[in-house]
């Protein structure tokens, strides 16, 4: 069954990021993978073997993985740094918000869904804050509508 295509926007650092994770997929977990398959087959019945099953399904998850990530590569429309303008939040800036209401000031880089991690305060451009600022100004009140209701921010600067 064909994929359908689907453009995955990246920062240089998130091409960096996948293209190692693929490496070490192909070159190092690979081998492991194939080494504990091989011990488990040494162990006899494969019908009742918990570690052969275990390896397959390891091998299955790694083997999908590198397809996931290939295709992510291969689609990719990487954001050049040079191309990145602050006169607007566009994907590859970081934003600093300060939240109207609670007079917290908050800082976001704006990146694809594949690069999001809002652990480190990467934001989608596809979450609510992120659609919220694309293509505002320094300067700019936004409204940004979450379960809870509306959260106002202002945009304090944008920066690469």
């Amino acid at each position: 069954m064909a994929e359908d295509y689907k453009e995955t926007i990246l920062t240089q650092e998130g091409v960096a990021k996948l293209e190692e994770e693929l490496k070490y997929l192909k070159t190092v977990k690979r081998k492991e993978v194939a080494e504990r398959i091989k011990q488990a087959i040494a162990f006899g019945d494969l019908s009742e073997n918990s570690e052969y099953d275990e390896a397959k399904n390891e091998q299955a998850f790694v083997e999908g993985r590198i397809v996931t990530l290939e295709n992510l590569l291969r689609n990719a429309k990487v954001i050049d740094d040079e191309d990145i303008s602050t006169d607007v939040v566009s994907i590859g800036v970081t934003v600093k918000l300060l939240d109207v209401e609670t007079n917290d000031v908050v800082e976001y880089t704006i990146v694809g869904s594949t690069e999001a991690d809002p652990s480190v305060n990467k934001i989608s451009n596809k979450s609510p804050v992120g659609k919220a600022l694309l293509g505002k100004p320094v300067g700019a009140t936004v409204d940004v509508h979450v379960p809870d209701g509306v959260i106002k921010f202002k945009i304090l600067e944008i920066h690469k």
